[in-house]
C-alpha cells in the first residue's frame, strides 16, 4: 500500500522553507502531494497555475512528489486523493495553537487522517511567504530565500 501525505498551503510564493519541508516529508510517505489551497476571499500575489508551475520548477521531476490545487475542506481533499497524513510546518510556538485546532478538526472530519508537524531547518525558521513578498516588494534581494525561478517571478511581478 502506498502511503500518501499532503502538504497543503498557499505557497504564495514558495520559499526555501517550503522546499525543505517537502523534501523531508518524503521520509514519512511514499508519495507527497503538495496541495495549493485556493481561497476565493484572498488576493494572492500569484495565480494558482503560476504557483503550481513554480513548485514544479523548484522541486523538479521527482515522481514521488505531485502538485495539485484544491478548494474546500482539506479533509475532503485527503479522502479524494487517498492521503493518510497531513504535513504542516511549525516555525514558532505562535503557529501551534492554530495548527493544533486544524489538526483536531481534520481528525473529526476524517478520523484516519493524521497530522504530522515538522520543524524547519534552523536557518529557515524565520522565513515566511509574507516576509519574502515584503522584501521583494521593496526591491530587496530574495535570492537566498527562494528558488531562482521564484526570485525571477517576484522580480517580474514587482517590475524589477
Amino acid at each position: 500500500m502506498t502511503r500518501t501525505a499532503i502538504y497543503p498551503g498557499s505557497f504564495d510564493p514558495l520559499t526555501k522553507g517550503h522546499e525543505d519541508l517537502i523534501r523531508r516529508s518524503l521520509s514519512l510517505a511514499d508519495r507527497v502531494i503538495v496541495a495549493v489551497a485556493v481561497h476565493p476571499s484572498k488576493q494572492p500575489l500569484f495565480p494558482v497555475a503560476e504557483r503550481l508551475a513554480l513548485l514544479q520548477a523548484a522541486m523538479g521531476d521527482d515522481p514521488r512528489v505531485a502538485f495539485e490545487s484544491f478548494d474546500g475542506l482539506l479533509a475532503e481533499f485527503a479522502k479524494k486523493v487517498g492521503a493518510s497524513i497531513v504535513v504542516r510546518g511549525l516555525r514558532a510556538v505562535s503557529d501551534f495553537e492554530y495548527e493544533f485546532q486544524m489538526a483536531l478538526m481534520n481528525r473529526q472530519l476524517h478520523p484516519s487522517l493524521e497530522t504530522v508537524f515538522l520543524v524547519p531547518a534552523v536557518d529557515l525558521t524565520y522565513l515566511s511567504s509574507s516576509l519574502v513578498r515584503e522584501v521583494a516588494r521593496y526591491g530587496g534581494d530574495v535570492s537566498a530565500l527562494v528558488h531562482p525561478a521564484v526570485a525571477a517571478a517576484l522580480a517580474r511581478r514587482y517590475g524589477r
